[in-house]
């Protein structure tokens, strides 16, 4: 905090004030006019950023803000010579919103760690085998890298070779991880294997680590819905006071037994113990200290409203592939000739779903160079890939295909089967297998306890989502889901007034997560998931999920707290005013620390982690 108030400007002029504070109390026994000249000079340091702020934002958006109304008690102090008290006014005032841009700052540091996480430079091996040295700024897709042993991997590519990879930066697992040939290295981690060759797949504004700095970036500037509520009331209150201070004033003064000077300081007392500092402060500080903390745990919220709904959430829809189960499919079994093995190889090189990625690593020696290259492959979204006359993919877009060797009625329980079609003939199909994810089970318990239905929606045939949905003890389930089916049952559910969350990776859960109320998207996904969710998981671990929905619960108790902690003191303040049993000191101690108490208790969710929460 001292650093803070050393380097920024607004600090600066804070501990030049408190100075001038200092020297006008010692000077009180000796000289009541050089107390004076110290305290006008305190509140001109300490006054300047919030009458600066006060005539700035009032002009911009021509209504009044708490800054003007402190700005008007210290100078309504200082007419009736309580410039001791103004001086005091202004320095809890400026030191709580110290406190409030050291919070903002504190939450908004996660961005610049994890900017530092990635190195700036990269060893580009050029074609005549020089090494140079060059900005990952300048690094173009199909480079090549070289990672040494302990280094970082400066961007996102895949590699020449098997080798061990700490992922902390950007899942918080700290054991390494094993990367075989082929396999993605993302920009952030660290070689802990031996020397390595990287082939660039994204530019360094692509990588998975310049969209987490993005998001969270974005994150911070979406206010949530209680702050906004609380930004539209902020002018109306300020208005309020405005009005009701001079009636107050004028009413002890011809009503009541007061002179003028009293009326007025009682009016002072009034418009510094009715300002809503506290009540301003109650949400925000917490808001961006919790989306900071979701960042430091790999779960990327965007905006302070995505934290909010996640805390309302009651039923969670989960796709199957890549989300309860690894989605590292595995071709078991198949039946194709070779011309159009080839041809499907081909197809699915052009798709990112791991179905595609399972059957090109299945038979990635064949030759495709007598492929037709030209003609164009359309991809259905959450069904299959065409080719001109020729179709891969679920059995529903066959039903009205010749099938001599009766391949659609064959079964294989707790396989994926995916068919080939060529000219309205069934010609072949895949088996694929994939393995639940250990942590899908308990985070699906863990959301169970806490009242939250979990739903299974998925494109895969009916044993496969049977299979899932009994090892995950997911009792309701829907199979053969196309990308609307998965819409309508959001849609249904929240016709019936219930908050939905849907979680998924790929390009066919985009439109159901752009339709739920909360989105959430697993990072290892496609980019366009990532884009139609509010809420990121970097690494694809459930149990993150549920930390994330407990973080929100508790974001929403603190601002509670806050919320009902602000009003009270604003009331109980109002209160002995108005019976004459406050001056003008103890309440600007009392007001103004309620607002540094209510900032501090925001600051706890940068503290919160997985034990905590379960208290």
């Amino acid at each position: 905090m001292v650093h803070y108030l050393l380097k920024t400007k607004a600090g600066q002029f804070f501990l030049v004030g408190t100075f001038f504070i200092i020297l006008g109390g010692a000077m009180l026994p000796f000289s009541d006019l050089m107390s004076q000249y110290f305290f006008y000079s305190s509140i001109c340091f300490l006054g300047y950023f919030a009458a600066k702020n006060a005539v700035s934002v009032t002009i911009q958006t021509k209504s009044p803000n708490v800054d003007l109304l402190m700005i008007l008690a210290a100078l309504g102090a200082v007419l009736i010579n309580y410039e001791s008290e103004g001086a005091m006014l202004l320095f809890i005032f400026a030191g709580a919103e110290l406190l409030e841009s050291y919070a903002s700052a504190k939450s908004t540091k996660t961005i610049s760690e994890l900017m530092s996480q990635t190195p700036r430079t990269a060893q580009l091996l050029k074609e005549n085998g020089e090494v140079v040295e060059v900005s990952t700024e300048d690094l173009a897709i199909g480079d090549r890298i070289i990672v040494s042993k302990g280094q970082q991997v400066p961007i996102d590519g895949i590699l020449d070779r098997s080798v061990l990879i700490n992922e902390a930066a950007l899942t918080g697992e700290s054991i390494p991880v094993k990367k075989e040939k082929g396999n993605e290295a993302l920009a952030g981690t660290i070689n802990e294997g031996d020397v390595f060759y990287l082939k660039v797949n994204k530019l360094s504004n692509q990588t998975v680590f310049s969209n987490i700095i993005r998001m969270v970036e974005e994150a911070q500037n979406r206010p949530s819905k209680i702050s906004k509520i609380i930004d539209r009331i902020e002018a109306k209150y300020v208005t309020a006071v405005l009005i009701i201070v001079p009636i107050f004033i004028l009413t002890l003064y011809t009503f009541g037994d007061f002179n003028f000077q009293e009326a007025f300081y009682r009016g002072m007392v009034l418009l510094t113990v009715a300002s809503p500092c506290a009540l301003v402060a109650a949400a925000t500080p917490a808001t961006l200290s919790a989306i900071s903390n979701g960042a430091k745990n790999g779960i990327l919220f965007k905006g302070g409203t995505a934290m909010e709904a996640l805390n309302r959430m009651n039923i969670l829809y989960s796709d199957k592939t890549g989300t309860l189960t690894y989605g590292t499919f595995k071709v078991t079994d198949y039946q194709l000739e070779t011309e159009l093995l080839k041809e499907v190889v081909f197809m699915e090189q052009q798709s990112n779903h791991p179905i595609a990625k399972a059957i090109i690593t299945a038979f990635k020696a064949l030759d495709l160079s007598t492929i037709d290259h030209e003609e164009s492959i359309k991809e259905i979204a959450g069904s299959g890939l065409v080719k001109g006359d020729l179709m891969v993919g679920k059995k529903n877009l066959f039903k009205n295909y010749e099938d001599e060797n009766q391949y659609l009625s064959m079964h294989q329980k707790g396989h994926t089967i995916i068919y080939v079609g060529k000219s309205e003939k069934v010609l072949g199909y895949f088996a694929l297998a994939d393995q639940v994810r250990t942590e899908a089970a308990e985070a699906v318990k863990d959301f169970q306890k806490e009242g939250v239905k979990v739903r299974l929606i998925t494109g895969d045939n009916e044993e496969v989502a049977q299979t899932v949905a009994e090892e995950v003890n997911i009792s309701q389930y829907k199979a053969n889901c196309m990308p609307e089916d998965k819409i309508h049952f959001i849609q249904r559910d929240q016709s019936m007034a219930k908050t939905v969350g849907m979680i998924g990776d790929g390009i066919n859960d985009a439109p159901a997560l752009a339709n739920a109320d909360i989105g959430i998207a697993m990072g290892g996904g496609s980019s366009v998931a990532m884009e139609s969710a509010d809420i990121v998981i970097v690494k694809n671990d459930l149990t993150k999920l549920f930390y994330s929905y407990q973080l929100s619960k508790k974001l929403k108790q603190i601002i509670m707290q806050n919320l009902i902690f602000a009003i009270s003191v604003i009331v109980i303040l109002i209160g002995l005013n108005l019976f004459g049993l406050l001056d003008l000191p103890v309440g600007v101690i009392f007001h103004e620390g309620s607002t540094i108490l209510v900032i501090l208790n925001g600051l706890r969710m940068l503290l919160q982690n997985k034990k905590s929460l379960l208290k």
